[in-house]
C-alpha cells in the first residue's frame, strides 16, 4: 500500500518547490520482506530521504562529463580526420539528442523512488527485467574496466615521475605491459572498490567536490595549450581532413551514434540516481542544464589541447595524440606531470563510481536479490571489468569510438525504446508500485516474463546490428542507436497497444494504475 505525496503533505521541502508535483511512496514495506524480488537496496526510497537538489544533479553530470573518456572522444574524432569545430559540433549535437531519453527515463525514478531494474519490471516482467538489466550491466562493467585502466595508467605515470626507476622496478613486460603498470592498475581498481563499500553518500560527496577541481585543472591545461600554440586562432583553424560532404558524412554519422552511445547506459539507468531527487523540476533542470553544457565545454577543452598538441608535437603519432596520459608524458616539468595525473585519477574515480558501478551493482542485486547486495554487485562489476580486457578496447581511437561506443549503443537503444513507450505512451506514467516487488502482481505476465518486450528488443537489436552480418547493409550499422530505439519502440507499441488496461477499485492504487 502506498500514498501519493504533494506539496500539502511533505515537510522536507516548501510548497513552492512541489507545486503541481506528485510523488509516490510505500507506506509500509514490511509486507514485501521475504519476496524474491525485494531487498533493501532495491526498495523504494522514502520521500524523507529523497534529498538530491538541482545542484546535486548538475554536479553529478559535471563530474561524469569531466573525465578522460570525454576528452578522448573529442581528440579521437580529430585523429579520425575531423576539424576542431566539426568534432565539437558532433559532440554537442549527440549530447542534446541523448538528453531526451535520459529525462524520459528519469521521471519514474523520482516519482516512485525506484531504481532502473525495478522500473524495467513494468515492461519486461518481474523476472524478465533481468534481460535489459544484465545487458546494461555488461556494458557498464566494460566501462568500469576502461576507466580503471585509464586511472591505473595515470597512477603509473605519476609513480614513474616521482620515482624514475618505477617502470623497470619489477623486470620486463608481462602480457604487453610492465609489472608495475599492472600493479598501478590493480591499485586504482581497489580504490574504486573501497569507495563502493562506503555507499551512495560518498558517491554524492565525491561528485560534488571532484567536478570543480577537475574543470579547473583542465582549464589550466587549456591556457597552457593556447599560450604554447600562439593563440586560440591557430587551434580552431585546424582544418582536418574531411573537407567535403561526401568525406565528412561517413565519419560524422557513426561518430554521432558513438557520442550518443557514450551515455547510452545512463539513458537507461538514471532512475538509479533520480530516485533520490526531491522533485521532477529539480532533477530535470539540473540534468538539462549540466549535461549538454558540461560535455560540450569539457570536450572543447579536449579539442583545444589536442589541436595544440598537433602543432607542438608534430612528430607525435596520432595513436598517442588522442591519449592525454601519453601527451602529459611529453612534459619536462615533473610537478606538472604529477598534478595532471592526480587530476586524471580524481576525474576517473568520480565518473567510474557514479556512471559505471551504481547501475550494474543494482542490476546484479535485481537478478539475485536474496544473495547479492549493492556492495557485492559492485565487486562483481569490478571483476567482470577486468575480464573484459579494457586495454584492448583503448588500443586506438577507431576501436574505442566505432567498435566499442557505437557497437553497444544499438542494444541499449533497443531497451530505451521499449521503456519509453511502455511508461509514457501505454501506462501514462502510472505504475502499481507494490506489484513491482510481488511475484504474482500485475507485472507477472507469463512466468514473470513479457515475451512481447523481449521480441521488440530483439527486433531493435537486429536492426541495429544487421549491418555487421550482411555486408550489403553495413551502412545501417552507422545508425545503430537510432535504429535500435526506433524499431523497438514502434514494434513494442504495436504489440502491446491492446493489452494494457486501467486498474480500478484497488485499495493500494493511490493514483490511477494500469495492469496488463
Amino acid at each position: 500500500m502506498y500514498r501519493c505525496v504533494s506539496a500539502e503533505n511533505i515537510e522536507q521541502v516548501s510548497e513552492e518547490e512541489f507545486k503541481n508535483e506528485e510523488l509516490v511512496e510505500l507506506d509500509d514495506q514490511t509486507g514485501l520482506i521475504g519476496s524474491v524480488l525485494y531487498n533493501p537496496d532495491l526498495a523504494p526510497v522514502p520521500i524523507k530521504n529523497r534529498n538530491w537538489k538541482t545542484f546535486t544533479f548538475a554536479a553529478l553530470w559535471m563530474s561524469m562529463s569531466a573525465n578522460i573518456s570525454t576528452y578522448m572522444l573529442a581528440s579521437g574524432l580529430m585523429t579520425e580526420g575531423m576539424s576542431s569545430l566539426q568534432a565539437l559540433g558532433t559532440i554537442a549535437l549527440g549530447n542534446v539528442i541523448v538528453l531526451a531519453p535520459i529525462l524520459l527515463n528519469s521521471h519514474p525514478g523520482t516519482k516512485y523512488g525506484i531504481p532502473f531494474p525495478v522500473f524495467a519490471r513494468a515492461a519486461y516482467g518481474t523476472f524478465g527485467s533481468n534481460l535489459p538489466a544484465l545487458m546494461r550491466a555488461v556494458v557498464a562493467c566494460g566501462w568500469f574496466g576502461i576507466q580503471a585502466w585509464i586511472g591505473g595508467q595515470a597512477l603509473d605515470l605519476m609513480f614513474n615521475t616521482i620515482y624514475p626507476g618505477w617502470k623497470n622496478l619489477l623486470g620486463p613486460e608481462v602480457a604487453g605491459f610492465t609489472p608495475t603498470t599492472w600493479i598501478s592498475f590493480f591499485l586504482f581498481w581497489l580504490l574504486n572498490i573501497l569507495v563502493i563499500y562506503r555507499g551512495m553518500g560518498l558517491v554524492r560527496k565525491l561528485a560534488m567536490t571532484a567536478a570543480p577541481f577537475v574543470f579547473l585543472m583542465t582549464l589550466a591545461m587549456v591556457f597552457w595549450a593556447i599560450n604554447t600554440a600562439n593563440g586560440i586562432g591557430n587551434l580552431l583553424s585546424h582544418p582536418g581532413k574531411l573537407n567535403t560532404l561526401s568525406s565528412f558524412l561517413p565519419v560524422f554519422i557513426p561518430s554521432l551514434s558513438a557520442v550518443i552511445g557514450g551515455w547510452a547506459t545512463l539513458s537507461l539507468n538514471m532512475p538509479d540516481f533520480t530516485r533520490f531527487g526531491r522533485s521532477q523540476k529539480e532533477q530535470t533542470i539540473g540534468q538539462a542544464a549540466a549535461l549538454p553544457t558540461s560535455m560540450t565545454l569539457y570536450s572543447g577543452m579536449g579539442v583545444v589541447i589536442t589541436s595544440a598538441a598537433m602543432l607542438i608535437y608534430p612528430n607525435m603519432p596520432n595513436s598517442d595524440l588522442w591519449d592525454p596520459i601519453k601527451l602529459a608524458g611529453q612534459f619536462d616539468n615533473a610537478f606538472i606531470v604529477v598534478l595532471a595525473m592526480f587530476t586524471i585519477c580524481v576525474a576517473t574515480l568520480s565518473v567510474n563510481i557514479a556512471a559505471n558501478v551504481v547501475s550494474p551493482a543494482n542490476d546484479f542485486a535485481n537478478a539475485f536479490p536474496r544473495w547479492i547486495s549493492f556492495k557485492t554487485g559492485g565487486l562483481i562489476t569490478g571483476i567482470i571489468g577486468i575480464l573484459m580486457h579494457p586495454w584492448r578496447i583503448l588500443s586506438d581511437a577507431a576501436a574505442y569510438i566505432f567498435s566499442w561506443l557505437q557497437g553497444y549503443s544499438g542494444g541499449l537503444g533497443s531497451i530505451a525504446g521499449v521503456l519509453i513507450v511502455d511508461y509514457w505512451l501505454l501506462r501514462k506514467k502510472e505504475l502499481a508500485l507494490k506489484d513491482l516487488y510481488q511475484e504474482h502482481g500485475v507485472y507477472r505476465y507469463k512466468n514473470g516474463w513479457n515475451p512481447k518486450a523481449v521480441v521488440a528488443t530483439l527486433l531493435g537489436c537486429g536492426a541495429a546490428w544487421i549491418g555487421l552480418v550482411i555486408p550489403g547493409l553495413r551502412f545501417l550499422y552507422d545508425y545503430a542507436w537510432f535504429l535500435g530505439v526506433g524499431v523497438s519502440a514502434i514494434s513494442y507499441y504495436l504489440l502491446m497497444i491492446n493489452e494494457i488496461k486501467p486498474i480500478e477499485g484497488r485499495e493500494d492504487a493511490g493514483t490511477k494504475q494500469t495492469q496488463n
